[in-house]
């Protein structure tokens, strides 16, 4: 799983393919079948919000909708017929994989201000503007300092807008570092833990014809390329943006140095293709699965791509391991997944709450996990023995999620991301890469200090 906005769209072997007709979606979204917003919604949003003196309170739950053994309107049947308290009506939204409808869904009916729904799930790059907007509920008195130390630490910065957790985590996903375990032996070499070294063994594998390309990975002016750069850049202890939303540090030198880096992997060492300039996740992931590269940047998805015998090439002959860094860096993994909010202007905040903490619970994200593919977003159910059983690879991703990396965390970050996209690109292809940053700088304080 990953990321995902729209220009890093699901690949077609994920379980995140959608099947949801321009019908369902438009009822979803509150509009007539005929596209007339302000039609009437869902029945199942019908529901009044609060408690009778003879029921349950009721509350409304809208995600984005998951495949797997088990899917949510399952999980959220098991939660009403666990207590008598609170009953949830769940609302079922499109795919990640049609991340653009859930967004504009979401935006619709938490702009009525009208309680419902009163949970929702969000992609990560969605927390800051829900949040701005005054959408999304503050959790502090909720959670504890305690509570969210459950979590990965970058994931609950990534919930944070302003000091205030807005939102609370479910899943987790990450860039990280796939490698040929048969070309490292032959080379006697380890896995590359510095940029340096990846250089060197993508060089190695090349010019030893153990692969025709050393290293993959995508640079595509879409999301995807924001999301390489995020990992490159804090891997120098760098950022695009400090935690305060209003300082821009895309043009420092650690960027700097990390842009250029991603430049030389192209035009001077040669280690990746000219093509990946062109290259979102599945371009770069099918030359990697069918033999021929040494290494590749990509999210936890590939992992079954390669172990697919029908479609790979490279069956057993895969590792993973945690993304290289600079000299006196350390390791960093661009934050993907989706996270819980409650409605701000819902009437029953106690029963949002309730409902967040059992599906919170390590129970149920050990059931996400081996049942619907969704990687824990608490550290402590990785060392669980039934994790282990039913999914050794997610086990194995704990080091990924602990570099985890937020995009820059902001209400605009949908402009951000548009500036970052186009001058990235540029730096990319015209080389001029302090130029290009400087150029991103200057737009992006244009947006964030308006």
């Amino acid at each position: 799983m990953r990321i995902k906005s729209e220009s890093t769209a699901t690949p077609p072997s994920s379980p995140w393919r959608d099947g949801w007709s321009r019908r369902d979606f438009l009822k979803a979204a509150g509009m007539t079948v005929g596209g007339t917003v302000g039609g009437p919604l869902l029945a199942a949003c019908s529901t009044s919000s609060g408690s009778s003196s003879s029921g349950p309170t009721q509350i409304t739950f809208s995600s984005a909708r998951f495949y797997g053994k088990s899917n949510m309107s399952q999980i959220v049947d098991e939660y009403n017929k666990s207590q008598s308290k609170v009953h949830v009506t769940y609302q079922e939204l499109p795919p990640p994989s049609s991340s653009t409808e859930v967004h504009q869904t979401l935006v619709q009916q938490l702009a009525r201000k009208d309680g419902t729904p009163d949970v929702f799930t969000q992609d990560v790059i969605w927390i800051a503007e829900f949040a701005g907007a005054g959408w999304a509920a503050p959790l502090d008195s909720y959670f504890s300092s305690s509570d969210r130390d459950a979590y990965f630490p970058g994931l609950i910065q990534a919930c944070t807008w302003q000091g205030k957790l807005t939102a609370l985590p479910w899943f987790v996903d990450a860039g990280m570092l796939y490698y040929r375990t048969d070309i490292l032996q032959a080379l006697g070499l380890q896995p590359p833990q510095t940029w340096a070294d990846l250089t060197k063994t993508a060089q190695a594998a090349m010019s030893q014809q153990k692969a025709n390309f050393g290293f993959l990975w995508q640079g595509k002016q879409a999301e995807v390329l924001v999301c390489d750069a995020v990992e490159f850049i804090a891997s120098a202890n760098g950022a695009i943006l400090k935690p305060d939303g209003k300082t821009v540090t895309i043009a420092d030198p650690p960027a700097v140095e990390a842009v250029q880096y991603m430049y030389d992997t192209i035009h001077q060492s040669k280690i990746s293709p000219a093509d990946v300039l062109s290259w979102d996740e599945e371009p770069s992931r099918r030359p990697f699965t069918s033999g021929q590269a040494a290494l590749l940047r990509n999210w936890s998805y590939v992992w079954q791509n390669a172990q697919d015998p029908g479609g790979s090439t490279v069956v057993g002959k895969v590792g993973v391991v945690p993304l290289p860094h600079f000299d006196n860096g350390k390791s960093a993994a661009c934050l993907g997944g989706y996270q819980y909010g409650v409605n701000a202007a819902s009437k029953n905040k106690d029963a949002a709450v309730d409902f967040l903490r059992w599906m919170s619970q390590p129970a149920q994200q050990l059931r996400f996990a081996t049942e619907v593919g969704l990687a824990p977003s608490k550290a402590a159910v990785y060392d669980d023995p039934a994790l282990a059983k039913a999914n050794p690879f997610m086990q194995s991703l704990k080091s990924v999620f602990v570099g985890a990396t937020p995009r820059p965390v902001t209400p605009k970050y949908p402009q951000v991301t548009l500036v970052l996209q186009s001058q990235l690109s540029k730096a990319l292809t015209q080389g001029d890469v302090k130029g290009a940053l400087q150029a991103a700088k200057s737009q992006i304080e244009g947006i964030v200090k308006a």
